[in-house]
């Protein structure tokens, strides 16, 4: 959210323009980003951002809303979010939904899932941090979250890091924007690292691509080659020591610790549904690398076990499949409108009658649904 501190008139105007409404003395989203002359903070100013959603919808019937909510989220703030929309949106229904069940949910599109379950390992990873979640029959076991220091924001950084050590055609003021771009257009991740240099050694010109960019100021094209970056960059999850040398456990042995940590009867599914969402985890071979890396670690595990015991235990092998799918980047919107699309969904509801009986309380405890049929 973008709070007014020294908004500027000709700011005030544009919004009527682009809006239609009256200056609002704030922004949300993408509009906060844009907006220098605003304070860009991190409040509890939820109020606001219902309210913009009640304009942009104006032409809607409401009959419940869905809100999704990141894990651990307090109690308190379900109760605060209750209070505004059964009082000042006056909404007929509503579900709270944990973000990593939706993720979940919406792996269901995929051709690598045999059976709908609620029961799975969610890593959801966006442009500030990455999330690993287990979520057993719906519901997160919240013991056992843990959080990487690693994230799109990261992978842009630290691109952009290395292109400002070779390229000197970027203006400066738009290194980070181009660093975003080659993220997004050129990145993947790579099986093998140093066989990934000694492609680009070998045949430069197949590998290396290059991007165009236009300079603002000069509004002259500028062109860089785009090498070792393009898998450098994504390859901090698996060595986060390039990027920050305070974190290096990769990315593969957070989900196993995380797995590991988790009740032993829910171990092997957890394993078996290993569920990717967020823009993060869009790399091209992400979920092959990370599935591969990930089995060689249980494989490890299983053959010390073997070992230990004189060969008198033969551990049955255990499934690591990682899902991928077409809708990872809006994993938890499409898998929130997958279930409130259900009958199911305004059964479990908690409606504006309930909430006037028993107080915003009510809203502590949102029931499991969605294993649809």
């Amino acid at each position: 959210i973008a709070i007014k501190e020294s908004a500027k008139v000709v700011d005030q105007a544009q919004r009527r323009v682009l809006k239609g409404v009256d200056d609002l003395d704030f922004f949300i989203g993408d509009e906060a980003i844009e907006k220098p002359t605003y304070a860009t903070k991190v409040l509890r100013e939820m109020f606001k951002i219902f309210f913009q959603y009640s304009l942009e919808s104006i032409n809607y019937i409401v009959k419940s809303f869905l809100r999704t909510e990141p894990p651990l989220n307090t109690p308190e703030n379900r109760e605060y979010t209750a209070e505004i929309m059964f009082e000042s949106f006056n909404v007929p229904g509503l579900y709270i939904a944990v973000q990593a069940v939706l993720a979940l949910a919406a792996s269901w599109t995929s051709r690598q899932v045999g059976e709908r379950t609620l029961t799975g390992t969610v890593i959801d990873s966006g442009d500030g941090v990455t999330h690993v979640i287990p979520v057993a029959e719906g519901y997160v076991i919240g013991s056992c979250i843990k959080h990487i220091p690693i994230a799109g924001r990261d992978i842009t950084y630290f691109i952009q890091q290395l292109l400002r050590e070779r390229e000197v055609g970027i203006p400066p003021e738009q290194s980070l924007e181009t660093a975003k771009a080659v993220k997004e257009r050129f990145s993947y991740v790579c099986p093998d690292l140093v066989k990934e240099f000694n492609k680009y050694d070998t045949d430069g010109t197949k590998w290396i691509k290059q991007y165009t960019g236009i300079n603002a100021i000069s509004k002259k094209e500028f062109t860089i080659d785009v090498g070792y970056e393009r898998f450098l960059g994504p390859e901090i999850f698996f060595h986060p020591e390039f990027a920050n040398p305070d974190f290096t456990q990769p990315i593969s042995e957070v989900v196993d610790e995380v797995i590991q940590n988790c009740p032993i009867d829910v171990r092997r599914p957890l394993y078996k549904n290993i569920v990717l969402s967020g823009g993060s985890t869009m790399f091209r071979d992400f979920g092959r690398r990370l599935q591969r890396d990930l089995k060689r670690t249980v494989d490890a595990r299983l053959k010390l076990s073997e070992e230990l015991s004189g060969g008198r235990l033969k551990p049955k092998p255990i499934d690591v499949q990682v899902i991928t799918h077409h809708m990872q980047r809006y994993a938890v919107w499409f898998g929130g409108s997958m279930l409130a699309s259900t009958p199911e969904f305004y059964q479990v509801c908690h409606t504006k009658k309930d909430y006037e009986e028993i107080g915003p309380s009510i809203c502590r405890h949102n029931p499991v649904f969605g294993v649809m049929s």
